[in-house]
């Protein structure tokens, strides 16, 4: 999977960008401020419709503009498709080969994308709804279906907490449609237990050898923590022990909404036991676990984009890492500094410098 072109219309800083990327290693250098990340984030939107670094799209908008635009031809196994999103204040349409496509889940899995973020170090310390917004991102690129069934769980979830709230307000103890909502609950979450545990346990196949490959040294795992690893009827039975429990708070009290996953390094949790360096060291392995756990789901690599890579890691880390990655994985790294890249990297690269919303080939 490669991007080709890439055209940006009021986003962020940029008014009018058109930018073709010819090879598979691209190196994206200027000072801070002038437009590196913004135009990694463009490709990460393209792909998944949502920024990496905010929530509301309307700050994705030019100032003083009615509307952003992101344009993208994707080469995928010979094939080149374009696809737009397009961002106004009141939200955003996306578009393949210029028909408008009604869903978002039929749009986020067709490009693939891994992104490394100098915020995702955060993660593992970070509040458990973050590692599943992580997890649940990358399902939902091999599997089209799977934020189908999220939205699913959510929308029984939200119905489910308002019943509850209901029920002890009018002083209702029968249990009959409570029992309905649980019964759905509990079928939609054994689905998304089932994608989550079986994207942890190839994920596991290769996060391991990768993190010794870089880093010389410790056996990186990927733990996954949920209450729904039993029978359907177990999991049913304990919902109704919460009964109680759940109607004085007014919500629902366990659910794959509680999920979570631990990083363990030679058997210790690395978020009570690890050093900031090993924090890095392991996201950035689980990452580039996904590249691998891709292809080996859709027979086709993904883009990458390691944003701000030399500002987290050593000269030989970076080194391990590009040395690593097959050639037919295209890859956008963005630094400050283009000078830190061994000369032998550059020369099978292409380099762009951003000055002012400007972006210069160099050769």
């Amino acid at each position: 999977m490669k991007l080709n072109n890439l055209k940006l219309t009021n986003f962020r800083n940029y008014s009018n960008l058109e930018i073709n990327f010819p090879a598979n290693l691209n190196f994206i250098y200027g000072n801070n401020g002038s437009g590196k990340t913004n135009l990694v984030e463009a490709i990460y939107i393209l792909s998944l419709t949502k920024s990496f670094r905010i929530n509301n799209d309307k700050y994705l908008i030019k100032k003083g503009e009615e509307k952003a635009q992101i344009d993208g031809e994707i080469l995928n196994r010979k094939l080149v498709t374009s696809y737009k999103v397009i961002i106004n204040k009141d939200g955003k349409k996306v578009l393949i080969d210029h028909n408008k496509v009604d869903k978002i889940s039929e749009y986020v899995s067709r490009i693939a994308i891994v992104l490394f973020n100098p915020r995702d170090i955060e993660l593992i310390n970070a509040a458990p709804n973050e590692r599943r917004k992580l997890i649940n991102i990358e399902i939902s690129q091999l599997y089209r279906e799977y934020l189908i069934i999220l939205s699913n769980y959510n929308k029984v979830l939200k119905q489910r907490n308002a019943y509850l709230k209901q029920m002890y307000l009018n002083g209702n103890e029968r249990n009959e449609y409570l029992d309905i909502l649980t019964s759905k609950l509990v079928s939609l979450g054994k689905s998304i237990y089932k994608y989550r545990k079986d994207y942890i346990e190839n994920i596991n196949k290769y996060v391991g050898d990768i993190y010794e490959k870089i880093f010389m040294s410790g056996k990186l795992k990927i733990r996954y923590i949920s209450a729904f690893s039993k029978t359907e009827e177990e999991i049913f039975d304990n919902f109704k022990k919460l009964y109680v429990k759940e109607l004085e708070f007014g919500k629902t009290l366990m659910g794959i909404h509680h999920d979570d996953i631990e990083f363990l390094l030679d058997s210790n949790k690395l978020k009570e036991f690890g050093s900031e360096g090993q924090l890095k060291n392991a996201i950035l392995s689980f990452k580039l676990a996904e590249i691998e756990l891709i292809k080996e789901k859709k027979d086709d690599y993904p883009i990458l984009i390691l944003d701000d890579l030399f500002s987290e890691l050593d000269s030989l880390k970076i080194i391990n890492i590009l040395n690593m990655l097959n050639n037919e994985v295209q890859t956008f790294i963005t630094l400050t500094n283009i000078e830190l890249v061994p000369k032998e990297i550059l020369k099978i690269s292409k380099i762009y410098e951003v000055i002012s919303s400007e972006i210069k080939e160099r050769n």
